[in-house]
C-alpha cells in the first residue's frame, strides 16, 4: 500500500459565517505542517462554462440576483479571514461550482497536505439540503485521496436533537 504524504499548503473550505473554532484549527495545522493556508471561498451561484487558450475558466451565474449576494459572501470570507488569520501565512482563492469538486481540484492543483472543512449547519433545510446533496466532508473523503480533516461547528447532537436517529 503506498503512503500518501504531500508538501503542500493546507487548504479551508470557507463560507461566510464559518466557525471560529474552524478557521483556529486550520490555522493551527497550517502551523503544525509548517505551510501556508489557503482559504477557498466557493461561489455555488456561479458555473464554469470554458476555459481560455491560456487555463482561465470563464463563468456564468445561474442566477443573476444570487450571484451579487454571492460576491458579497466571497469578500466577506475574505475579511473573516483577514481578522482570523492574523499571524498566518495565507492566500485566498475564489472558486465556481459544486463545493467537493472545486475543493478536490484546487487540492489537486496545489497538492493539499490536507482539505480542512467544517460540520454542516443544524436545522431542518440544512438536513434536507444535505440528503439530496451529500454531504461536502463526505463527498470529500470518498472521491479523492488526500486527508480531510472535518472540524465540528456546533455542540454535538443529542439523540433527541439528531434527525438521522432511530
Amino acid at each position: 500500500m503506498s503512503e500518501y504524504v504531500s508538501n503542500g499548503p493546507v487548504v479551508l473550505g470557507a463560507i461566510p459565517d464559518l466557525s471560529d473554532r474552524v478557521w483556529a484549527e486550520a490555522a493551527r495545522y497550517a502551523a503544525l505542517f509548517g505551510r501556508e493556508l489557503i482559504v477557498a471561498y466557493v461561489d455555488v451561484t456561479r458555473f464554469v462554462t470554458y476555459e481560455d487558450p491560456d487555463g482561465m475558466p470563464m463563468t456564468a451565474p445561474l442566477d443573476l440576483t444570487l450571484s451579487a449576494a454571492a460576491s458579497r459572501h466571497g469578500q466577506n470570507v475574505r475579511e473573516a479571514a483577514e481578522e482570523h488569520l492574523a499571524g498566518v501565512e495565507w492566500s485566498f482563492r475564489s472558486l465556481v461550482g459544486d463545493p467537493a469538486s472545486a475543493l478536490k481540484a484546487l487540492a489537486e492543483e496545489v497538492d493539499a497536505a490536507v482539505i480542512v472543512v467544517g460540520t454542516r449547519r443544524r436545522g431542518f433545510g440544512e438536513t434536507v439540503r444535505e440528503f439530496f446533496t451529500g454531504s461536502v466532508a463526505a463527498r470529500l473523503a470518498h472521491r479523492q485521496h488526500r486527508p480531510v480533516l472535518v472540524v465540528p461547528t456546533q455542540e454535538p447532537f443529542t439523540e433527541s436533537d439528531d434527525p438521522w436517529a432511530e
